[in-house]
């Protein structure tokens, strides 16, 4: 791709080049100028470097080389300047004239997500939902291999999903210290959530990505995103009535404060993600 002008904040080339070399010599080894900008990059700066690295790998698979900041902000549906900011936070300015060299790019943020490092996923409760994040062929593809499948069944021990024998949730600390399991998926009801939650936690599960529609209580040092399809369809509904609620004053007309709309929930701006009920 051609690059459409300035990709450098302030005129300069401020391509990084330091950590770039390192991290060509070494991809595993985290410079640590990088681990600290990691440190200081606010959350939903990282959500959007996840978008941004999907876009990148797109380009990649098109043997693209080089990419704008207009470019890379359209495609990942940002504005270039806010794209930019992103990207400074993991000391990546690009080169003026050129633009972002995307395979470098990508080895950047892969490396301040922690995609260099080895994954091992456990998916809990192997119902509608479980069964299809078990046969899910994304994960795998993207460094999120799932190593261990539990359910409370017993008609479900030892069936195989997607290539993986279902353990009794009775195993998840012994399987996940095993097979050193990084990150949990909760799939359950929600009365059986929190146990499934301790008992990962107890086999060394640090991150947990959580599907119930229940807040967990874990540790400070164990990490846990919520889901729930529930509120984004509320957040949904909110959009649709503005949009009815705008287009009738428009014409003269005034439908109320978001009439059929219903209350808004109050975890709106808190909540990222989604919960389905399983």
């Amino acid at each position: 791709m051609t690059s459409h002008g300035d990709d450098v904040q302030g005129g300069e080339d401020r391509s990084g080049t330091g950590d770039r070399a390192a991290a060509k010599e070494s991809p595993d080894v985290e410079v640590p100028a990088a681990r600290e900008r990691a440190r200081a990059i606010p959350e939903a700066a990282v959500a959007r470097l996840a978008v941004y690295l999907r876009v990148l790998s797109g380009f990649d698979e098109e043997s693209v080389t080089t990419v704008s900041s207009e470019e890379l902000a359209a495609a990942a549906g940002v504005n270039s300047a806010k794209l930019r900011k992103d990207l400074s936070y993991i000391g990546s300015y690009g080169t003026r004239g050129v633009g972002y060299e995307v395979s470098v790019l990508i080895g950047q943020i892969e490396r301040t997500l922690g995609l260099t490092r080895k994954h091992s996923v456990a998916v809990v409760g192997i119902g509608n939902l479980g069964h299809a994040l078990a046969n899910y062929g994304g994960f795998p593809s993207r460094g999120f291999p799932v190593s261990a499948l539990f359910d409370l069944d017993p008609d479900l021990d030892g069936v195989p999903v997607g290539g993986i024998p279902v353990r009794h949730v009775d195993d998840i600390v012994e399987v996940c210290q095993e097979r050193e399991v990084t990150i949990g998926v909760i799939a359950t009801p929600a009365q059986g959530a929190q146990e499934v939650c301790d008992r990962l936690v107890a086999g060394g599960v640090s991150c947990i990505l959580n599907f119930a529609p229940v807040v967990l209580q874990v540790p400070d040092d164990v990490e846990v995103r919520k889901v729930d399809l529930a509120v984004e369809m509320q957040i949904l509904s909110f959009h649709v009535a503005r949009r009815q609620q705008d287009a009738a004053t428009a014409n003269g007309a005034d439908l109320g404060p978001l009439d059929g709309a219903g209350p808004v929930p109050a975890e709106m701006d808190s909540v990222n993600g989604m919960v389905v009920r399983p």
